[in-house]
C-alpha cells in the first residue's frame, strides 16, 4: 500500500492524467444506501473508472428493490470522507464491500480520505482484507 500526493483534480480524467494512470486504474468507491431489513444500511461499492454502477445488476445481487446513493452530507456522516476522498480503509463504519470484478488482479489508486492524495494498493489484496463480494456491478459510463 502507498499514498501518494498529487494536485487536486477536477475530474477523473484530471486525476488520472496528474497520476500517469488509465482512468480505469482508479477505483471509485461508492457509499449506497440500502432499504432493507437484510442488508446493513450501506454499503461500498468499487468501481472502476469510466464505468458506473448497474443499479439492476446491483439490486440482483443483493436481492432488493430499492438502492441509492446517499446525499454526499450523508456520505460524511456515515463515512468519515467527503465524497472524492472514500476508502473503505479506516472509514467510521466497517460495512461490507462490492467490487466490480474488472479490478480483480490489478494495482489500483483510490481515494485516501483527503483531497489531494490517491491510495495504491494491490486489488487482491484489498479485496481480501474486506471478504469482498467480486462481481459484474457495472457498466460502460455513457458520454
Amino acid at each position: 500500500m502507498e499514498i501518494r500526493k498529487r494536485p487536486e483534480a477536477k475530474s477523473l480524467h484530471e486525476a488520472a492524467a496528474a497520476l500517469g494512470l488509465d482512468p480505469s486504474d482508479i477505483v471509485k468507491t461508492l457509499v449506497v444506501k440500502t432499504r432493507s431489513a437484510a442488508h446493513p444500511e450501506y454499503l461500498f461499492a468499487l468501481v472502476p473508472g469510466g464505468r458506473s454502477i448497474s443499479w439492476p445488476k446491483l439490486r440482483a445481487l443483493l436481492g432488493v428493490n430499492k438502492l441509492r446513493l446517499p446525499e454526499p452530507e450523508l456520505a460524511l456522516a456515515a463515512t468519515g470522507y467527503e465524497r472524492g476522498t472514500i476508502v473503505p480503509i479506516g472509514s467510521a463504519n466497517d460495512w461490507p464491500v462490492y467490487a466490480d470484478e474488472s479490478i480483480v488482479g490489478r494495482r489500483i489508486a483510490m481515494g485516501a480520505g483527503a483531497h489531494g492524495y490517491s491510495l495504491f494498493v494491490d486489488a487482491d489484496d484489498l479485496l481480501a482484507a474486506y471478504g469482498a463480494t467480486v462481481a459484474d456491478i457495472s457498466v460502460p459510463e455513457e458520454r
